[in-house]
This record gives structure tokens, sequence and C-alpha cells, in this order.
């Protein structure tokens, strides 16, 4: 399959997000913006995690190549990268501290056989089929009972709440997964969750309008739409969602 992606930072900040593209496999991880007044109890940022857990990731990923055809599970590799970033931190991090850096990750795999893939939290995978177009979407952050700063807390990698790469391993085989032949592909798209708002927030685009439109004319447009919807929002909208008015936004568009 042929890549193309984009990534941009939110306006005035630094970009939490990391995208990777390898040979037969590809992924996003986005960053969680910390909240203000929250204490991670880490001296790391959440752009330390993000870099950091892709380059355990990528590095798995390439190596895993090297064993075909018995590939290693995505939920396995993801877990390794965990517990190596994990390693990473210093005596003055607290990984206990269920507010310690965090990050989502949308995983695709692919080999002329199968097409596999994992979604952890709010970064989906779009995949289309032909004739259907298949979200795949891990929405168990939305239905959380407390949005406050303490409810999320206790949600996060828990038991009937939702689980992100942080740092509990574990988290990696709460994710969704899953695979389809690889000849039934003919596109899918990885998307950090500030790429998929012209769907999911402002409702201008369905799965497969925004599939077309990373195709052509491609991700960077993609972006460019979004930054605009975000512009046009009132701010009084973007509260009232309880979301940022602007997030790092990043697509890749696979294409057989």
């Amino acid at each position: 399959m042929r890549a193309t992606f984009a990534t941009e930072h939110t306006p005035g900040r630094v970009n939490e997000d990391a995208v990777a593209v390898g040979d037969g496999w590809a992924f996003i991880l986005d960053g969680a913006t910390a909240r203000a007044g929250v204490v991670s109890g880490c001296v790391h940022d959440v752009r330390w995690l993000a870099s950091t857990l892709a380059g355990e990731l990528a590095q798995r990923l390439l190596g895993s190549q090297q064993t075909l055809p018995a590939l290693p599970a995505l939920p396995d590799l993801l877990a390794e990268s965990i517990q190596a970033t994990c390693r990473q931190h210093g005596p003055d991090c607290d990984l206990s501290n269920p507010n310690s850096p965090s990050s989502t990750a949308v995983i695709a795999r692919w080999t002329s056989e199968e097409f596999e893939y994992l979604v952890l939290a709010d970064s989906p995978l779009i995949l289309d089929l032909g004739r259907t177009i298949r979200p795949i979407i891990d929405d168990r952050i939305a239905h959380l009972p407390d949005y406050s700063a303490d409810g999320v807390a206790r949600s996060r990698n828990q038991p009937g709440g939702f689980w992100v790469a942080s740092t509990n391993p574990d988290a990696a085989y709460q994710a969704v997964t899953g695979s389809v032949p690889a000849d039934e592909v003919h596109r899918a798209a990885l998307l950090s969750d500030g790429a998929s708002r012209l769907v999911e927030q402002f409702g201008v685009l369905d799965w497969l309008g925004l599939v077309d439109l990373l195709d052509k004319p491609g991700p960077a447009e993609l972006i460019r739409r979004t930054r605009a919807a975000e512009r046009a929002e009132a701010p009084e909208m973007a509260a009232r969602r309880q979301e940022k008015r602007h997030d790092d936004a990043t697509a890749i568009l696979l294409r057989r």
C-alpha cells in the first residue's frame, strides 16, 4: 500500500501527535494534552511521552518484519513499547499517578495476506472496503459518568472506564483489534481526533467524504479545512461541548 500523511500542531503550541510510516505498517499516537492545574507526577511532558513511545513502537514494528510470516501480535508490540517507555522515566516520575502523560494509538500493519489494526482511545481508523466504509472506533471515553479532572483520572486505565497508552502495559490488551483480508482494503485512513473533526464534531462530511478528501486533494487539505471549520465556530460552542477549539491534527491515507 502507498502512504501519504500530514500533521500540524495546534496554533501556538507544540505538536503532541507522533506519526510514523514504514514498509508494511503505519501508526499515529495522539498525546493527551494535560489539563491546566492537573499534576501528572512526572517530570516529562506529553510530547516526550508521545515521541518516546513512537520511537519504541517503530523500532518493534520494523524489527517484527524480520519474523515473517509469524508476526508478533500488535497488542504485544504496544505493551512492550509502553514497558520500554516506562523504563526511560526517571526516579522523580511517579508512574502510579493516574494523570501520568498518556497517548492514544491507532496502528495498521499489512502483508499480502492480511490487514491488521489496533485502535486505543479516540484516534479512529476508517476502512474503505469497496462497497462498505467501516469505521473502527474506540468510543469508551465518550461514555464516562464524570468528565471532571478527578472523574477522568478515576476512569483512566480502569475496567468500565477507558484505556490509553501511559504507564500500564495492560492497556494494550484493552484496545480494539482485528483484521481483514488485505485484498478487501482499498483505502484506509488513520486519524488523530484532531483530524476526524469534520465528521465527528462539525458534521460537514461523512466517513466516505473524509476518505475521499484524504485521497484527493490530500491530508494537508483535510487539515486546512479542519482549521477553517475551527475558526468559523463560535468559541462558546467548543466550550459547551467541553472540547478544545483547536487540536493537533494528523492523518495518514493508505491506498492500494
